[in-house]
């Protein structure tokens, strides 16, 4: 049989506690004891979080400033309309009066190159026409022959009398005559230009009558000049006074001034067939036509006022009006107003969009100071108002600042 062994069984004493473990450790080798540092146990206590409040209050201050700084007053207003329909007879007056008038003339040429079919020999003059102003008290005859100088010196002659009435610097009486150049020639062709009369050199009438041209002078040529089938002439003119229509409509359009009215109706136009030209391309003559547009212009206020004022019933009391794009009026005359015209009569024909014109500094002053209630309530005194918003911030806010420029006011379109 094996043999047995019995190991030793330590005592209970000898079973050493972790606790009473870690105090035998605290003893040298030697025995000795090491004394021991003493436990220092801290309690913390939950402090009051003031740098977590600090931040909330800076965010909620920050909120209030910036509410305070974009704060403002603003009325949006959405201006009163009317339409009417119109047929009444209106007086203009040039430049001034309750309803002014302008006249605005725009000029184009067009042309296209075409075959020529030969040439022929011509010796002609050219001609046109000149307006001629008189600032002397008195009348001014001018005999048949009377000679008139471009600046550049070409002498055109009238082949009949003519007399200009008096008139003064600010308005000097004018009368229109034709004139013939003193010879042939394409040199003659010129543009519009303005004439002294060298007759009056040396006297006081040298500045005191004079003349302008508003056209080219056409007609001079000398020599050998292309010749055009006539059946290719004639179709080439008719598409060139086709072409000159919208041309000379759209630079009308961009002459109007701010804030005028062109209606329809209120424009002529008139064709001058220029003389054929030597083109550039060998072979070739260069058609040319020339066209001019004159036309009435009334500022949009002083004509919307004027038709407001006609309409019967409609209980107009001299508000600021503008007609609106949509209107639709037609302008009837006799004819329109030559340069030596003070008045235009012509009569308009249609309906009438009419639209209040809302001044911003008088809605401001309105509300100025008010509560919203009763700024709301003062606005609908104001016949141009036909509705209005009012935005007033922050949101707590109830009053308009007491200052009108502190007040913004906009239109918004009907």
């Amino acid at each position: 049989m094996g043999e047995w062994y019995t190991l030793p069984m330590n005592k209970i004493d000898d079973i050493i506690p972790p606790s009473r473990r870690r105090e035998s450790e605290s003893f040298s080798n030697t025995g000795e004891a090491v004394p021991r540092r003493p436990l220092r146990l801290t309690k913390r206590v939950a402090g009051f979080p003031t740098k977590t409040l600090l931040a909330v209050l800076l965010v909620i201050a920050a909120s209030f400033g910036a509410l305070y700084y974009f704060s403002s007053a603003e009325v949006q207003v959405t201006p009163s309309t009317v339409s009417a329909a119109i047929q009444s007879s209106f007086t203009a007056t040039e430049s001034s009066g309750d309803l002014p008038y302008e006249i605005v003339t725009s000029q184009k040429i067009a042309s296209q190159s075409v075959k020529s079919s030969g040439t022929k020999e011509v010796n002609s003059s050219a001609s046109g026409t000149i307006t001629i102003y008189n600032t002397q008290s008195k009348a001014q005859r001018l005999i048949t022959n009377t000679r008139f100088a471009t600046t550049a010196g070409l002498i055109f002659r009238i082949h009949a009398a003519v007399t200009i009435p008096a008139g003064s610097a600010a308005k000097p009486g004018t009368a229109t005559a034709k004139v013939y150049a003193d010879k042939t020639g394409d040199a003659y062709n010129v543009g519009p230009t303005s004439f002294t009369i060298p007759g009056f050199a040396g006297t006081p009438q040298a500045s005191e009558v004079y003349a302008r041209s508003t056209d080219a002078m056409t007609g001079g040529a000398s020599g050998l000049v292309p010749v055009i089938d006539t059946a290719l002439e004639a179709q080439t003119k008719g598409a060139l006074i086709a072409a000159l229509a919208p041309q000379l409509t759209a630079s009308l359009q961009e002459l109007v001034p701010t804030g005028y009215m062109l209606l329809p109706g209120s424009s002529t136009t008139t064709l001058q067939e220029l003389a054929p030209a030597t083109s550039s391309t060998t072979g070739m003559v260069d058609v040319r036509e020339q066209g001019t547009i004159t036309a009435i212009v009334f500022p949009n206020a002083a004509l919307a006022k004027a038709v407001a004022t006609s309409v019967a019933g409609l209980g107009y009391q001299g508000e600021p009006l503008t007609l609106a794009p949509t209107s639709n009026l037609t302008l009837s005359a006799v004819s329109l107003p030559d340069a030596n015209a003070s008045s235009f009569t012509f009569t308009l024909a249609g309906t009438a969009s009419l639209i209040y014109a809302v001044d911003p500094t008088r809605i401001a002053a309105a509300v100025a100071g008010k509560t919203r209630s009763a700024a709301e309530v003062a606005l609908t005194n104001y016949p141009e108002v036909k509705r209005a918003i009012i935005i007033l911030r922050p949101f707590w806010r109830q009053s308009f600042p007491q200052d009108p420029a502190s007040i913004s006011v906009t239109t918004v379109s009907p």
